[in-house]
């Protein structure tokens, strides 16, 4: 599927062109969302800085940009996980350190989130929908704590590990082994616990 839109399209239903941009099946081809990337950037221009700006960090080998397209392309068809990967990052140019040539990124996740709510607020998104797609970016770096994980939250916190694994799969890769390594042994935890539930409540019914 290709977009030819022009700029005046814009204008109007930027959410539905973005949308439409981000639930492109991209399995083997990231190339997809970089043919669009001027569109995304019309539409939300904030993304721009991500572009080339590099991470300088040993446990990233792509600048912001290239890691978010690597992390779109390993995702699912679900549209609240990509608008999150899209936007995970986005707050990097605007939240780092550099200290002997490398770039360290504290409180990236908290201002991602922040700059995510006021654009997709902009872009018409409902309450529900920017609080369950900025508490995935806002805690996308914390591994998840299984122990807090029940029916009211299970779906949320299987959408974060799939995208923590999205994520991973954009370091570079030797740290993408170590952290998958964590994710994996979380998985196991999360379904067991689940898989449980789901067996007591058969029990009892």
């Amino acid at each position: 599927m290709e977009l030819n839109l022009k700029k005046m399209e814009l204008s109007s239903g930027k959410k539905e062109i973005l949308e439409s941009i981000l639930m492109l099946d991209c399995e083997d081809d990231s190339g997809k969302f970089e043919k669009d990337k001027e569109i995304i950037f019309q539409i939300i221009p904030e993304l721009k800085k991500t572009d080339g700006f590099e991470q300088k960090n040993p446990h990233h080998i792509y600048d912001v940009w290239k890691h978010t397209i690597k992390a779109l392309q390993k995702s699912n068809l679900d549209l609240e996980v990509r608008i999150a990967l899209l936007l995970h990052d986005i707050g990097k140019p605007y939240c780092y350190q550099e200290e002997n040539g490398i770039r360290h990124f504290k409180g990236h996740a908290q201002k991602s989130a922040q700059m995510a709510q006021e654009i997709l607020e902009r872009l018409g998104y409902n309450a529900k929908e920017l609080k369950e797609i900025c508490y995935l970016i806002e805690h996308h770096d914390e591994l998840i704590d299984v122990s807090k994980v029940d029916q009211n939250n299970k779906k949320i916190m299987q959408k974060l590990l799939h995208m923590q694994y999205c994520d991973a799969y954009a370091y570079a890769p030797e740290h993408a082994e170590k952290r998958i390594q964590k994710l994996d042994e979380i998985k196991i935890q999360l379904e067991e616990k689940l898989n449980q539930k789901e067996n007591v409540d058969k029990e009892e019914r």
